[in-house]
């Protein structure tokens, strides 16, 4: 029977996969080496491109080394054995330039099961292009496809279009579908990446959005990156259920954009059970939305919640639907979104007329959303540089057919903060909208009618009324534009 054992332990050693780890090093490799250390590592991307990688395969870029062109790598892992890029040795990350010879620099084509981490990509064309992005994630025709896993990238200078309907452009966008097999990815993580000086998005997808062909990727999760200095949109999940979206901050959005074009900061489209919690957004300008977060068009059961929205020029939050399509076998409608625990402090400052004029409500809620809930959020409005300047705390309106039905607003605190003009909230032929419980202080005009307002005069700087749950390190930053904005009303 000992024998018997340990023959079969033998053979499953000998039958199991052998991990292979694959050196690259553009200053001193060799395409001619083997690549199976440092010492004989390979130079250029081509010759990486040409490896078939198996499970458990490592790839590894020396740090401090650049390269230029595409790395498409071919093969796939598996869910115990993963195949993994990332650097070594100590130094400063090595750099993919694509130098905008193709539409990506990296391109996961197909595969499932891969890690990359650790590397710093551009793709700067002499030109911008439309469709040009740093890292796409694709897959067509190929069923569930899993694990893919970006980690500690940096990705800036891709210089695509800031015209979104010419193609864009992106730091990282994954796009995925099928006219035979329907296709989806599951366990897709985006984390701790650094997104910069990318035109004109961060991070975006693309997927099975119609409700008529909905095949949603499942298990995404984008956590924790920093997206600065891109005009657009920061974040957006498309045609996902239950996507994760938390403790990232998305800031300093240039004013870039034509008037025709619309962005916001973080927002899913057309997805179900999306959760946006923890995460930061300033410095929005698109001239057309511009708000820190949204619930848009045919999303179900959104949570928006624990998170700071200051100093975007379109406001705080939006929720919409449009309503011309509402009932079509692709568009089921926006309900049930939740926004509840949030702070937002001087949302809403458009400092110059576009399409609409000065339109920037604190709070837009447009066309046929249906059972949106607005609770517990904390509303800091500071005086505005312009009396030009939109003053609605809400604006509700209709985007192309019905309106809004059975939006509630509980226990907010809107705070006017030193304005001697009057604010207000436009709530149009908006259906059973409710406000119960919400703390009013400042000067308004046309208050809505409040089964149970609480009027009190607030010090905010004193006890401002955090969530237990709100982050801590959130909570400094709020204080923090507190003060700035109390120290400021003082010198006026």
């Amino acid at each position: 029977m000992k024998i018997c054992t340990l023959l079969l332990a033998l053979l499953l050693c000998a039958c199991s996969p052998v991990s292979r780890t694959f050196y690259m090093d553009s200053l001193t490799g060799d395409d001619s080496n083997t690549g199976n250390s440092p010492s004989t590592a390979w130079k250029s991307l081509k010759k990486l491109n040409e490896q078939m990688f198996e499970p458990g395969d490592r790839i590894l870029f020396k740090s401090g080394t650049e390269y230029i062109g595409q790395f498409e790598p071919k093969g796939s892992g598996s869910k115990e054995m993963p195949v993994i890029v990332s650097s070594y040795e100590e130094g400063k990350k090595p750099v993919l330039h694509g130098n905008g010879l193709k539409q990506h620099t990296v391109l996961l084509e197909g595969l499932e099961y891969w890690e990359v981490n650790n590397l710093e990509i551009t793709n700067k064309g002499e030109k911008p292009d439309p469709g040009r992005n740093g890292v796409i994630i694709y897959a067509w025709d190929k069923g569930d496809v899993h694990h893919i896993h970006l980690k500690n990238l940096t990705v800036h200078d891709v210089n695509g279009s800031c015209i979104k309907n010419e193609g864009a452009g992106n730091g990282i966008y994954w796009h995925n579908g099928g006219e035979e097999v329907p296709t989806r990815f599951v366990d897709l993580l985006i984390e701790n990446c650094h997104i910069y000086r990318c035109h004109r998005n961060g991070i975006t997808g693309n997927g099975n959005s119609g409700r008529d062909k909905w095949f949603p990727s499942l298990n995404v999760v984008i956590r924790g990156n920093l997206i600065e200095q891109v005009p657009g949109d920061g974040i957006v999940p498309i045609a996902c259920d239950g996507a994760l979206v938390e403790h990232n901050v998305v800031r300093d959005s240039p004013d870039l954009l034509r008037i025709e074009d619309a962005a916001a900061g973080i927002w899913p489209w057309s997805c179900d059970n999306t959760i946006i919690q923890f995460n930061e957004v300033s410095g929005q300008f698109a001239k057309w939305d511009a708000q820190g977060f949204d619930s848009d068009y045919n999303c179900r059961n959104t949570l928006i919640q624990y998170n700071f929205s200051h100093d975007n020029a379109g406001g705080f939050v939006m929720v919409c639907n449009e309503g011309n399509s509402l009932g079509e076998p692709y568009n089921i409608g926006t309900e049930n979104t939740i926004i509840r625990h949030n702070v937002s402090i001087n949302d809403g400052l458009r400092p110059y007329p576009t399409r609409p004029g000065w339109f920037s409500p604190v709070i837009h809620i447009s066309g046929p959303a249906k059972q949106t809930a607005i609770e517990d959020n904390v509303i800091v409005i500071m005086k505005k540089p312009s009396p030009d300047i939109d003053r609605s705390v809400l604006a509700m309106d209709n985007w192309g057919g019905p309106w809004a039905e059975n939006t509630v607003f509980k226990r907010n605190i809107f705070y006017v903060m030193n304005d001697e003009l009057q604010y207000k909230f436009v709530t149009g032929n908006s259906i059973n909208t409710k406000f119960e419980g919400n703390t009013y202080y400042g000067n308004f005009i046309d208050r809505p009618e409040d089964s149970s307002a609480v009027e009190k005069e607030l010090d905010l700087l004193s006890s401002f009324p955090f969530h237990k749950e709100f982050p801590e390190y959130l909570r400094e930053k709020v204080l923090d534009r507190l003060k700035q904005s109390t120290d400021q009303a003082k010198i006026e």
